[in-house]
């Protein structure tokens, strides 16, 4: 769904360039990734600057989908580093990327009038020296949900909202705190962000007609005027969505899907770091079965980002373990699917009717997108406020299990309610009604003339001109 801006097809190949700045894990990346896509759709060159192992799996993912002529403006620069260094020290890891991020604006900024980088909030830390590039504009983009910005500042800095103080004290323990999500830095770390001066504006993956209440909160407690973009959701910036392949073959999961029935599926997934002990692999497979629902369940063996390997439901050789017989008893009804499936087409398949989720935000945005209600399952970080997001705001969606119980293994029988009410009551329904209408909304707001289309133009004429 690029923009037809005949405008921008003139624009002088070294007038602006991009530099794009992740936080080199995969939940990160992808928002990034998608948002250098539609920027260099625009005949704008974008320079991708990761680690080789994240530049290699994205480069990977280009060849496989249905690229545009203008992807030829992505460029992707590699930083290698050892692979000891890597296991050892994640600090010295990130301190030597942004000095390799740091020294490649230099020489990107001697090439063009303007460099234009946009950078993870969270590599704010180790990209200080780009201050001394006299020709740049910085954004920082901020890669959770509008409503977990607000919801952490407020907590932080204790401010007022009669509104969400209302929901504080109906939730009691079940609304998240900061200790129990980010940890004892998020303070220091949203000091270091108020006082980064390099801040052209801010990019979020969201959109207003959902988080419009909170965008305009945080704007009132903002001590200066830098405007927010919304620019989401990212994965629908592309006419042609980024995870719609080139495969002559369709993916098995897909062709599953086509034999079922309307809203007859729920799709389990957890996301790309997300690791389940072995009792609680075995509960979730128990669940599932006695839920007589039908199911894909997306199992990822071990990856190089996860970093506790303690008590995990691998074998000996990296292989998630899956009960015995499970999937021979499930076989015709339930599908086992590892490593990767094509998310997004399963989420927009009429046959999916609801999504069992860690509650990441990119994983929010694409259920939301599709019109399909979540069994929220959160494990850390933003999951537990985009549950409260989900479920008590939205009301697209419940919780499979209380998070002031998170320490404890969720049982089967837990798995197995929360299954059959999204899937098969009334209230179920509902919800599928509301992400449906929500749903219908952003196809409004990302068509040509809607209010998300009209910023997605805004940003790229504010980092194009002068």
């Amino acid at each position: 769904m690029a923009i037809n801006n005949s405008s921008r097809d003139n624009l002088q190949l070294n007038e602006v360039i991009v530099a794009m700045v992740p936080w080199p894990e995969h939940g990160h990346l992808n928002p990034l990734f998608l948002l250098s896509r539609f920027i260099a759709s625009h005949n704008i060159p974008v320079h991708f600057l990761c680690l080789t192992a994240r530049n290699h799996d994205l480069k990977k993912r280009l060849q496989d989908v249905r690229r545009n002529a203008t992807d030829e403006n992505l460029h992707f620069c590699d930083l290698s580093v050892p692979k000891t260094e890597a296991e050892s020290d994640k600090d010295l890891l990130l301190e030597n990327l942004g000095k390799f991020i740091c020294e490649k604006c230099h020489l990107l900024s001697k090439n063009t009038k303007r460099l234009v980088i946009i950078h993870d909030c969270l590599m704010i830390t180790y990209i200080r020296d780009l201050h001394s590039i006299p020709n740049i504009k910085c954004y920082s983009f901020h890669s959770i949900s509008s409503f977990v910005r607000y919801s952490t500042f407020r907590q932080v800095l204790h401010t007022v909202d009669e509104d969400q103080d209302k929901l504080i004290r109906e939730l009691g323990d079940e609304f998240p705190t900061v200790e129990s999500t980010f940890g004892p830095h998020l303070e220091e770390y949203i000091q270091e962000e108020r006082e980064w001066k390099l801040n052209s504006g801010v990019v979020m993956n969201s959109f207003r007609e959902l988080e419009g209440k909170y965008l305009d909160s945080l704007a009132i407690h903002a001590e200066d005027n830098t405007p927010v973009w919304c620019l989401g959701p990212f994965h629908m910036l592309l006419e042609s969505s980024v995870d719609s392949c080139n495969r002559s073959v369709q993916h098995v999961s897909l062709e599953f899907l086509d034999k079922q029935d309307a809203n007859s599926v729920i799709i389990v997934s957890f996301g790309t770091t997300t690791t389940l002990s072995q009792e609680q692999v075995n509960e979730l497979a128990l669940g599932l079965e006695q839920s007589s629902h039908k199911f894909i369940w997306v199992v990822r063996d071990a990856d190089d980002e996860r970093l506790d390997t303690e008590n995990n439901s691998e074998g000996k050789d990296g292989k998630v373990v899956l009960p015995e017989g499970f999937e021979e008893r499930v076989e015709g009804r339930g599908m086992v699917v590892r490593n990767w499936a094509p998310q997004l087409e399963i989420l927009g398949h009429p046959s999916t009717g609801g999504f069992m989720s860690h509650c990441g935000w990119n994983s929010c945005m694409e259920s939301i997108s599709m019109g399909v209600p979540i069994a929220s399952w959160p494990v850390h970080v933003d999951q537990p406020y985009n549950t409260v997001f989900i479920t008590n705001v939205l009301k697209i969606g419940i919780s499979v299990w209380k998070w002031s119980r998170r320490e404890e293994i969720v049982p089967a029988a837990a798995i197995e309610k929360a299954v059959k009410t999204l899937m098969g009551t009334p209230e179920g329904e509902e919800m599928r009604q509301r992400a449906v209408e929500l749903s219908n909304k952003i196809k409004n707001s990302v068509c040509h003339g809607g209010l998300a289309r009209k910023e997605m133009e805004s940003f790229i004429s504010n980092i194009a001109d002068n």
